[in-house]
């Protein structure tokens, strides 16, 4: 393209300007506003939607337009007619009428529609089990009876099936998508884009991340929600950034400006070349009164009376001949990674979560035969169980052991979507009291509230992965109070969990705005002091 003047429309919805060099056209660009910025990857200057006019009037006589972007501008110069005022729409609502199939909405969810229909882009972060679906459908309708848009579903295939009925309590109709097969177009007459599960765009570098920016941008856009639990999924400030780039916050207007504020950015050597790190969390109090006009928190404690989640921890402690068969794999491992240290051959932001997750697996394998016996004390005494593992062999494992012959509880992502709400139907019927889930495939919007006890055999990285696999059995209907228990083996499961916790208070500050003193430690340097360890420490017979 560098031979060409050109003006370009980007995966994410920008525009891009594509010139050979010229110092005249360079100086002119610099000086447009809104500001650009110079993409060297791609050999171009990228500018935001909003710089269209200044664009075409400076070059459009001498730069090509290509017909995508210039069907884009044609939209923007025939824009759709504004929206009725905010309390049109929320009369539109009609939050104290029962719903079609006899429900009526919950005080947290009509508040949460008033807060939508206020706002154009949105981040609906409520915890999960307060009924994000439910409350943003609600809030489409207001937009479809008072401007006669579409409403378009970006969700995972397997929550589809929920959506669909949702929108039918509410006599609605859906176009639904999958994260798998984003569209590039909206419907002309406007919609509004509701976006499930929206962490699923929290890496800004992924094609799907960059297809959602373009829907966020596209001129046939009214409203644009976003509905996750987990907006910063593993306590890192950058996992945010696209999901405010997608509402249009002011503060994704500068990617760089807000890594270096909070995201502790910064340039670092890296085989022999410098590489840019916002990996990191700064000003994060900051940051939470600036999101906050545009995301809404809340957790269950302070919108329902639900009984009490109570956690334990459980210690396992290995048998002789187990902990000597366990230190001397955990030991070959661990001198593995070191003989690779030594020799240089180990990256630290990679060979050290590969080495760790090795160990984690060998862990939940030695941790099976006293997760049996916990499961089956509790099923001896009628209680009903769910079990979340991150492996796929302990999964199978336990049900095997568990469960009878061909009965159904095992809920792993090889099944179809189908298949899987069969497994979720059988447990939730009472059919079978227990079932056994991979962490990827049933902590995604299921609900299991029928289950007193959650068991976790181990911890996946973030706590949001954690939080959520409880909460999909801490809901409304719930009978009682739900025991959760912590299989912990040693110090690997001991690093892991307290992982958790770090990055749970850097989430709590962001979306709570709670002040505290933050413990930070990477988990690299976690690992190394783990595996610099001896052997002993490792989680073997105490």
């Amino acid at each position: 393209m560098s031979d060409r003047c050109v003006l370009r429309l980007a995966a994410t919805g920008a525009i891009e300007v594509f010139s050979p060099y010229d110092a005249v056209t360079q100086a002119q660009l610099r000086r447009v506003r809104p500001r650009g910025l110079w993409r060297a990857q791609r050999g171009c200057w990228e500018f935001p939607l909003e710089a269209a006019n200044t664009l075409q009037a400076l070059l459009g006589s001498r730069f090509a337009i290509e017909p995508e972007l210039n069907r884009w501008l044609q939209w923007l110069d025939s824009p759709l007619p504004p929206l009725p005022p905010h309390r049109e729409l929320v009369a539109a609502a009609e939050l104290e009428r029962p719903l079609p199939d006899g429900r009526r909405l919950f005080a947290h969810q009509r508040s949460a529609v008033r807060w939508l229909l206020a706002r154009r882009g949105a981040v609906l972060a409520d915890a999960m089990g307060l009924g994000k679906t439910l409350t943003a459908l609600a809030a489409a309708r207001a937009l479809v009876r008072r401007s006669d848009c579409r409403i378009v579903v970006l969700a995972p295939v397997g929550l589809h099936a929920h959506w669909l009925r949702e929108a039918a309590a509410l006599q609605l109709q859906l176009t639904l998508y999958s994260w798998a097969a984003v569209p590039q177009e909206l419907p002309l007459a406007g919609c509004v884009l509701v976006v499930d599960e929206a962490h699923f765009a929290q890496n800004g570098h992924t094609q799907r991340s960059a297809a959602l920016l373009r829907l966020a941008r596209h001129p046939r856009l009214r409203a644009c929600w976003l509905l996750t639990g987990t907006p910063m999924k593993n306590g890192r400030p950058a996992q945010l950034f696209p999901l405010l780039a997608a509402i249009g916050h002011p503060l994704a207007r500068d990617q760089r400006a807000f890594e270096l504020r909070y995201c502790a950015g910064h340039w670092q050597e890296q085989g022999g070349r410098r590489v840019w790190q916002a990996r990191g969390a700064s000003q994060l109090e900051e940051l939470q009164r600036l999101v906050r006009p545009l995301l809404l928190h809340r957790r269950k404690r302070d919108c329902l009376d639900l009984p009490p989640k109570q956690r334990q921890f459980h210690p396992v402690q290995l048998c002789t001949e187990l902990a000597e068969r366990f230190d001397l794999e955990l030991n070959s491992r661990l001198q593995d990674y070191r003989n690779r240290a030594h020799q240089g051959l180990v990256r630290r932001d990679a060979e050290a979560l590969a080495a760790l997750t090795a160990v984690r697996q060998l862990g939940s394998r030695y941790k099976l035969p006293a997760a049996q016996s916990l499961i089956a004390d509790l099923l001896k005494q009628g209680e009903s169980v769910v079990v979340f593992t991150a492996f796929l062999d302990s999964a199978r494992a336990l049900h095997q052991q568990l469960a009878p012959a061909g009965a159904p509880g095992l809920l792993i992502g090889a099944l179809p979507p189908c298949e899987r709400q069969r497994q979720v139907d059988a447990f939730q019927q009472g059919d079978v009291p227990l079932l056994v889930a991979t962490y990827g495939t049933g902590g995604l919007g299921f609900t299991l509230h029928r289950a007193r006890h959650v068991v976790l055999l181990e911890r996946p990285w973030t706590p949001g992965d954690a939080e959520q696999a409880e909460d999909r059995c801490h809901r409304i209907g719930m009978a009682g109070t739900l025991q959760t228990h912590w299989l912990q083996l040693g110090v690997a499961d001991q690093l892991v969990d307290s992982l958790i916790e770090s990055k749970a208070e850097r989430i709590e500050l962001v979306l709570q705005g709670r002040t505290q003193h933050l413990r930070r430690q990477r988990l690299a340097a976690m690992v190394d002091q783990l595996f610099s360890g001896s052997p002993d420490s490792s989680g073997g017979a105490s």
